[in-house]
């Protein structure tokens, strides 16, 4: 019988009471109102309050009449799902909103008897550790969509739990102890090999059937396995078993952190020498070798993994490299007990792809030979994580320098061509030295470009990005590139004919299809021909490629392609790296491609390249698409009137606090017009600013200074003088704000090096 604590399916069926309590008002409201008008109203008054009365009484009798047909209703479907409930194999209960078991059928009384409750999760507490997370998460979709679902996995199976919305506040679960999947010959459960995983503390975590029957029991520790600790890889160890002592042959392989897997065979004795059984169907890749290197023996999964290339008889040295020393005295050393390392990590000479293993070599147990064991793990995944890593340290390092080389390269030259600049002020064409002014200006030039790419590659350079349609930037560098080209090469340029705008600096984007045209012409001496094609490109699911991931949406794509020699698969995975170019030496810096790829980064884009040696390559760029505003202000065309500065007024405070760049700002601002105070510091310029009579219009400060930098000692300087504005100036980009920028009203950022016109233009343009 089912068992109920009040009533079985709480919820709607609690209004039918009240549905018989308004049917019994209405028929006392019609008696009493019947009964006290009749000795009182005249007669027609009479015949209407009648009428009313027993319009009353009709409706009374509809509503009592409806509600005993409701009831019925209602209580033939509780009486219809309490005995599905009580029939149900499945434990099942039907609780309230809050939780509270309300009915149980025969299979829950009998599942949970130990664990029994007046609530469901104080019943659940047998099979879930913290049941109350669970049944809230499913009770919360059952009112969204009406039921819900949750497969569970515990300590004692696998148990799934559902529910049903039955009327308003009241829920159906049911309880479902699931049956395990089969191991379907797969997993180490399967393995005919004997096989147990071992923890750092030589706890026994898993044994497999082959291993359990073997032993004749589950043992929880090495101890208990083996009479001689620790165990000896490839060699003959002694297993304890249910049924005495027995010779295994163990084989170690290291999964993890802590962890390792121990795979032992039964030795069967012969006259003449121990032999280890089932070499060839052993599930860890095995190579027998001698003392010479020479492969004598390779089980399945070994052959399997060194590939096609490889016959009995070849040398280790032909299937793999890497060591950094001969492969044949690494294995003297093993055999002599006096090598360092016994597990090293290889590379396979595989032309099909790339993959690395890790070698553990042991001794044969035979003194009569003179052989290794070789265990090959494939250790792939784990090196290309390495490469990463490494890749991205040797990134950051070089970025830090390269920043710190910029800054300093950049308060020189700096200095240099602002001195040059002031010097050209004082010389016309027709001056001798005029000339080699103009060499000095254009290499300090040629030095800056270089610094410029030293901060591309590390992503540090400072962008002006602007909304571009690719079709009008490729328009306005085709004259360039053909140029660059040459005669021998055909540029060919194709566009989509509905293109989105996207957000970049036009500069930068010049310099990066320059660097991929140059390169593609560089792939063709004797000529041939690059296409640059531009398409819009939406990606319904994201795009995984390279390591690298491109989000859904919608992209700007363009390709650069040609026909030239291509690219070794070898070079294909360090060509974005900087400094490493396939060039003789003096052709290339190595600094196009790894520019070209900070670029792209910085811009929010990716760039993939594909190549076949002999057939030619292709550059792919993804820009994001730039939505524009549907309702953005139009610009207000800029004025004819000529900005530049021929002469000012106004007091600026200079806080520089490399001498040489301080001495060119101030002569350069001073030659203009401007009064300007010299600051060396930023402790200087506060104090300077303690006088309440001094006057300043701008402050022109350094950004990384000895002491306190210049965006703490501006907005020191600020509440007190809020309406100054201010010009920030750094040798490094314009992320060495950090996220004190936006926190600098009325401020503009100059980088260094910056020319006398670009100074004094972009004070006049902050003072006016």
């Amino acid at each position: 019988m089912i068992s109920r604590n009040s009533s079985p399916i709480p919820g709607r069926n609690a209004t039918a009471p009240e549905h018989a309590r308004l049917a019994a008002v209405l028929v006392m409201s019609a008696m009493l109102a019947a009964a006290g008008f009749a000795f009182d109203m005249p007669v027609l008054a009479e015949r209407g309050v009648l009428a009313a009365s027993l319009t009353l009484v009709l409706v009374a009798i509809g509503v009592t009449w409806r509600t005993r047909i409701q009831t019925r209703a209602r209580n033939l479907a509780t009486d219809l799902l309490t005995q599905f409930i009580e029939k149900d194999a499945v434990p099942s209960f039907v609780t309230d909103e809050d939780g509270a078991i309300q009915a149980c059928n025969m299979s829950a009384d009998l599942r949970f008897q130990q664990t029994k409750s007046d609530t469901l999760a104080g019943s659940l507490r047998a099979v879930l550790s913290n049941p109350t997370a669970i049944l809230y998460r499913l009770q919360c979709r059952a009112k969204l969509d009406g039921a819900a679902r949750e497969d569970v996995v515990t300590r004692r199976g696998h148990v799934r739990l559902a529910v049903h919305q039955l009327g308003e506040t009241g829920f159906l679960w049911r309880v479902e102890d699931m049956p395990e999947k089969p191991h379907q010959g797969r997993g180490p459960e399967a393995m005919p090999v004997p096989m147990v995983t071992v923890g750092r503390s030589g706890t026994v975590l898993f044994m497999n059937d082959a291993a359990r029957t073997l032993v004749g029991q589950r043992v929880k520790s090495l101890k208990a396995l083996f009479a001689t600790l620790p165990v000896q890889p490839g060699r003959v160890n002694t297993l304890t078993t249910a049924s005495g002592p027995t010779q295994v042959f163990a084989m170690e392989v290291a999964t993890s952190v802590g962890r390792q897997e121990l795979f032992f065979l039964p030795v069967r004795e012969t006259p003449s020498k121990s032999r280890i059984t089932d070499f060839e169907t052993l599930p860890v890749p095995l190579l027998r070798v001698n003392a010479k290197g020479e492969i004598l023996a390779a089980n399945t999964m070994a052959a399997t993994m060194l590939g096609q290339t490889y016959r009995t008889g070849m040398m280790i040295g032909e299937v793999m490299e890497g060591l950094g020393r001969p492969l044949e005295d690494w294995l003297t050393d093993t055999i002599a007990g006096s090598a360092v390392q016994k597990s090293e990590f290889l590379r396979l000479k595989r032309r099909d792809k790339e993959v690395f293993v890790q070698v553990t070599l042991s001794r044969v147990p035979d003194e009569d030979r003179r052989e290794l064991i070789a265990v090959l793990n494939d250790a792939t995944e784990l090196k290309t994580l390495e490469a990463q890593f490494v890749q991205s340290q040797k990134m950051q390092a070089i970025g830090q320098l390269a920043g710190g080389v910029a800054h300093d390269f950049n308060n020189l030259l700096t200095a240099i061509s602002g001195h040059c600049d002031l010097l050209l002020l004082r010389h016309d064409q027709g001056d001798p030295d005029f000339g080699d002014l103009i060499q000095i200006n254009e290499n300090a030039n040629r030095a800056a470009a270089l610094v410029s790419q030293l901060l591309a590659f590390s992503r540090k350079q400072t962008l002006r990005p602007e909304t571009l349609d690719l079709r009008d930037t490729l328009s306005d560098l085709t004259h360039l590139l053909n140029r660059l080209v040459g005669e021998k090469v055909t540029l060919t340029l194709s566009h989509d004919p509905v293109l989105s705008p996207i957000r970049a600096d036009k500069r930068q984007l010049e310099q990066v299809l320059m660097n991929l045209v140059v390169n593609a012409r560089d792939a063709m001496p004797n000529g041939g021909e690059i296409r640059i094609q531009t398409e819009v490109v939406h990606l319904d699911a994201p795009l995984e490629r390279d390591r690298a991931t491109v989000p859904s949406g919608e992209y700007v794509v363009v390709k650069v392609s040609d026909e030239g020699m291509g690219i070794e698969a070898d070079n294909l995975q360090k060509i974005f790296e900087p400094f490493f170019t396939t060039k003789r030496t003096g052709e290339g810096t190595g600094l196009g491609l790894s520019t070209a790829y900070g670029i792209i980064k910085q811009t929010g884009g990716f760039i993939f390249v594909d190549s076949v040696p002999g057939s030619g390559t292709q550059f792919t760029l993804f820009f994001p698409c730039h939505d524009l505003e549907p309702h953005a202000p139009k610009p207000m065309p800029k004025s004819s009137v000529v900005t530049t500065p021929v002469a000012g007024d106004g007091v600026v405070l200079l806080v520089e606090d490399e001498a040489p760049v301080r001495a060119f700002a101030s002569r350069a601002l001073r030659l203009r017009g401007y009064t300007v105070l010299e600051a060396e510091s930023a402790e200087d310029a506060l104090k300077t600013l303690e006088d309440q009579n001094l006057s300043v219009d701008v402050f022109v400060t350094d950004v990384v200074m000895p002491g306190m930098d210049g965006p703490s000692w501006v907005r020191e300087a600020l509440k007190v003088r809020p309406d100054v504005r201010v010009v920030f100036v750094s040798g490094y980009a314009e992320g060495a704000f950090g996220d004190a920028k936006p926190e600098i009203p009325n401020s503009v950022f100059l980088p260094k090096p910056f020319s006398l016109t670009q100074l004094t233009e972009t004070v006049f343009e902050q003072m006016h």
